[in-house]
């Protein structure tokens, strides 16, 4: 049916395809939720630094 060398070909498409296909889930999903994290804790830290100028002031 399948030579060796287009059974390493079929499973190293495989592989590729694979490591792709989360590569898109971890950039569509992961990133965009670590980036909106890393935008709210840098907004609650200029809240308190604008908090603390005030009472100070």
């Amino acid at each position: 049916m399948f030579e060796f060398d287009q059974y390493l070909g079929f499973l190293a498409f495989l592989t590729i395809l694979t490591i792709g296909f989360w590569l898109m889930i971890f950039l569509v999903s992961i990133l965009p939720y670590w980036i909106g994290g890393a935008f709210v804790e840098r907004m609650k830290e200029i809240r308190e630094k604008k908090k603390a100028n005030n009472v100070n002031s």
